[in-house]
């Protein structure tokens, strides 16, 4: 029995690799400088470097989550055509969309009540959902079933390991990540949060540095110190500021045993909150 390997636009992982896997991402709306706006990651509404040169000219950007009707619109087609779907998405602990994807799959079991819909919680985001597909990918072309790759994402997935960090503060202050009091210290001071997410999927300041070259050592040694004996592959995300992706991709390979590296773009959906500058590794633990 075939199915589909299901997303959406939180998701940050290049475009080649969606194409690979046969994934279907579900676009996700975006209201930027007051237009609403259908991003997906073929960029084809909004590019991503537009989307970061309108945020440093100071305009706004707001995102809104997937509901189960938007789910229902997207599941349906596959489900009709014959295709089982495992969707794999955003962390509850920064979104709702978690629940309305299973509210949607509760409705449209009655509607296809011969189709499987397996809904996984990532516990991941941005280019942490995106590794997650990444290996869900892998699996499915070793002849995995539906099934089958649903125990194993929920068996690995709190194996996936994010580090990231970000130059402007206020992009997490206005999403409640920090105080307004934290967000004008931590600039003036050149603060550099390392932040990732626990088990709950939950954003947690991890470690406080200054400057971008100590955020980028405190990376480097925990990919030193967690990186998996039996994958090496790891991703670079950045938000606008490949400059940077660059030179870290030439540092782990220097200092770490890092393979495979990729180098992936922060798209509008996570870069609302977290602004131009985030730089993120993500890597299998043990």
């Amino acid at each position: 029995m075939s199915y589909r390997l299901v997303s959406d636009a939180t998701l940050d992982l290049p475009v080649d690799l969606i194409e690979k896997y046969n994934m279907y991402i579900i676009p996700m709306t975006i209201i930027l400088d007051g237009k609403e706006i259908d991003y997906e990651p073929s960029e084809k509404n909004l590019t991503i470097e537009d989307f970061y040169k309108a945020l440093r000219e100071g305009k706004s950007s707001t995102t809104s989550q997937i509901n189960p009707s938007l789910y229902i619109e997207h599941f349906s087609p596959i489900l009709a055509a014959g295709e089982d779907i495992i969707y794999i998405g955003l962390t509850s602990g920064l979104s709702g969309t978690y629940q309305s994807s299973n509210i949607a799959k509760n409705m449209l079991e009655e509607e296809f009540p011969d189709r499987k819909i397996m809904i996984v919680e990532s516990f991941c985001a941005s280019a942490g959902l995106g590794y997650c597909l990444n290996l869900a990918g892998q699996k499915m072309q070793e002849g995995l079933s539906v099934e089958e790759l649903y125990d194993w994402v929920i068996a690995n997935q709190q194996r996936v390991q994010h580090w990231f960090t970000v130059d402007d503060l206020f992009h997490l202050q206005k999403g409640g990540r920090l105080t307004l009091a934290e967000a004008v210290v931590g600039s003036a001071l050149k603060i550099k949060p390392i932040l990732s997410v626990d088990e709950e999927g939950k954003l947690y300041a991890a470690a406080k540095v200054r400057g971008n070259k100590k955020s980028e050592e405190y990376m480097i040694g925990k990919i030193n110190e967690e990186l998996s004996e039996d994958d090496h592959t790891v991703f670079i995300a950045h938000g606008d500021c490949e400059d940077r992706a660059l030179a870290l991709k030439e540092k782990l390979e220097a200092q770490t045993k890092a393979e495979n590296i990729r180098i992936t773009k922060i798209g509008p959906v996570i870069g609302t909150h977290t602004g131009p500058g985030m730089l993120a590794v993500l890597y299998m633990k043990d």
